[in-house]
């Protein structure tokens, strides 16, 4: 079995989202989403319009996500690649080179993003 992990926040989900999980399950048999607590959020200085369950919810509700975890902190990546036994690490491309130090431990991808959609996108036209 070809185990994949995958980062974010994963709110205001959107058909880019959907791409890319199904392009990361793709890669593999099972697909492991780790998605940022609202603690770490706050830390990032992003701000979700959903919270921590109600995402997780949303995601574990998606047929390509088979397992949803928290991203607690930025140093949990090799940790949770070696727990999990992760074959293969998978970011959008606009994370490119930023975690190829997982490159010792499995295959990491970087995926293109889906062209003319993010969640930053969407909350900037609500604000129109």
């Amino acid at each position: 079995m070809r185990t994949v992990l995958t980062y974010g926040t994963y709110d205001l989900i959107h058909y880019g989202h959907i791409n890319l999980l199904k392009r990361a399950k793709g890669l593999g048999d099972f697909l492991i989403v780790a998605l940022s607590s609202d603690e770490f959020n706050l830390l990032k200085h992003k701000e979700a319009y959903h919270k921590f369950e109600e995402r997780k919810l949303i995601l574990e509700s998606i047929r390509y996500v088979d397992l949803v975890i928290p991203e607690e902190n930025w140093d949990q990546k090799i940790e949770d690649v070696k727990k999990f036994k992760v074959d293969v690490f998978v970011m959008g491309d606009d994370w490119e080179g930023k975690f190829d130090f997982l490159k010792d431990f499995c295959e990491v991808i970087y995926l293109p993003r889906t062209p003319d959609i993010s969640t930053s996108k969407i909350k900037t036209d609500l604000k129109k």
